[in-house]
């Protein structure tokens, strides 16, 4: 793999992609989906084989990645997301005439992308990071996962078949596969400008790491993780008891455990401990273990907790059955909140169905708690209204600590649209500005540039007098269509 060559045919592409019409990125991005939907019989077929998830599973997650593709496919045929600011000359202004300045949001360049593999579609080769790089106007350097490959090689064709109909540079897109000395050679390369990722905490910091060592440092949006802790009242729990364990449960499992939304961590007042406690227990029990991922998946799950085993401050409601290694079974155990606020151990994820529950005993406790957690892409609060009321405080604490904070339901579920959020303060994500999910996540591979006294000729069309993208400006400080 000569990376010279690599990077150098996707900065030619990028020179001729960064300069098209919104229009016609869109295109682009429909005959994407739309291809990818003529071969979903085929994709789903090889991902359910490499994946270890079910039919039903894998078929959701093409309908969410195609999905994802045609959000951004509207976004940019309309046009308003690269902020056009406009500020006209003022020559006649006293003391100083002003510059007429125009800012909009221009692409990064080369990005480098890395295949998660917990979502062999939805997060991987044609996924949220490589189609909002593609979308701002960048070529995407994909480095593949080795968890499914023959499925990413698919995706890859799929895309390097849309590029052919919309008649665009076959450098747009590069599907690259290998280890970690590969994809740390993508990353260091004088080209790239940013890099997507989208696994465990080890792997993301290493990757930020690494690309703040170069010589010209570059963004790194890596999703590294989070325990996702829902944070229970007395009465919400006492009126709810048997549904919310059935809600936890069934969210803690959701992909055996394997979603990056799973809630790991739970805060129940000590009087409502046993009962909920028991209801999780039952609900546990008829939850069947099922294959993970892959055996290194399934093996790290079962280190992860025979190490949390060896802690005398646990004690176990339910230990994980480890017989068949590659299937995930539930675990539960309970600690006090006065043990857990004395070792961040308490605080990493373990990637499986594996909650802990901590025991509580006063509101002023759950303040500590809130003050002592780690960033997380969510947080959840269950309580009923009238407790709510005075807890502003806490709510204030719980917003410093995550990206989405939830009031109703559970954190499995994350919504393809334009509100949502879906990364946090670090260590879940290494740039708390940015989400991985959702409209905003195009603003990640685009920085803000300005143009002082252009000719109108010159001029990017969304900066024109005349506004003749017809698309929302802000002009002299007052939004305009």
């Amino acid at each position: 793999m000569n990376l010279d060559n690599l990077f150098n045919a996707a900065q030619e592409a990028f020179l001729f992609y960064k300069n098209i019409s919104g229009r016609e990125k869109s295109d682009f991005l429909t005959n994407l989906a739309e291809i990818l939907e003529a071969n979903r019989s085929e994709i789903v077929s090889l991902a359910v084989v490499e994946s270890n998830l079910p039919d039903e599973r894998i078929n959701g997650e093409l309908g969410r990645t195609v999905g994802q593709i045609r959000l951004f496919a509207n976004l940019v045929k309309e046009g308003s997301w690269v902020e056009a600011t406009v500020d006209p000359a003022m020559p006649d202004r006293t003391p100083l005439p002003r510059a007429d300045i125009r800012r909009m949001l221009t692409p990064l360049g080369p990005v480098v992308v890395f295949g998660a593999s917990n979502f062999p579609l939805a997060f991987s080769t044609a996924g949220g990071d490589t189609v909002s790089a593609l979308a701002a106007g960048c070529p995407v350097i994909y480095k593949a996962h080795p968890a499914h490959p023959e499925t990413s090689k698919k995706v890859a064709d799929c895309i390097h078949q849309a590029i052919s109909k919309s008649n665009l540079p076959q450098a747009l897109f590069t599907h690259v596969e290998g280890g970690i000395a590969e994809g740390q050679a993508l990353v260091k390369h004088p080209l790239a400008k940013a890099v997507a990722f989208t696994g465990s905490h080890t792997g993301g910091k290493a990757l930020f790491d690494l690309a703040n060592q170069r010589e010209e440092p570059i963004p790194v949006f890596a999703e590294m993780g989070s325990v996702n802790p829902i944070f229970c009242f007395p009465q919400k729990l006492k009126n709810e008891n048997d549904s919310l364990a059935k809600a936890f449960v069934g969210s803690l499992t959701l992909g055996v455990g394997q979603f990056c939304t799973n809630p790991g961590l739970i805060f129940v007042p000590k009087d409502q401990a046993a009962a909920f406690e028991k209801a999780i227990a039952e609900e546990m029990n008829d939850i069947a273990s099922a294959p993970m991922l892959h055996p290194g998946i399934a093996e790290a799950y079962y280190n992860s907790l025979q190490f949390l085993q060896s802690r005398e401050e646990l004690r176990w409601v339910k230990v994980a059955d480890a017989q068949h290694l590659i299937n995930g079974s539930t675990a539960l155990a309970e600690i006090k909140a006065s043990d857990w606020l004395k070792d961040s151990v308490f605080q990493q994820e373990v990637f499986g169905a594996f909650a802990m529950m901590v025991v509580y005993e006063s509101e002023a406790e759950l303040q500590e708690i809130a003050k002592y957690l780690h960033g997380q892409l969510t947080i959840t609060v269950w309580a009923e209204s009238e407790e709510l009321k005075n807890q502003l405080f806490l709510i204030n604490l719980l917003e410093e600590k995550c990206g989405r904070l939830l009031f109703k339901g559970v954190p499995t579920g994350v919504e393809v649209g334009h509100a949502m959020q879906h990364g946090g303060p670090y260590p879940s994500t290494t740039d708390a500005r940015s989400t991985s999910v959702g409209a905003y996540a195009i603003k990640r591979f685009a920085r803000p540039i300005a143009f002082q006294d252009m000719p109108q000729e010159l001029l990017p069309e969304a900066l024109k007098d005349g506004n003749p993208l017809g698309i929302w400006r802000m002009v002299d400080g007052e939004y305009e269509k």
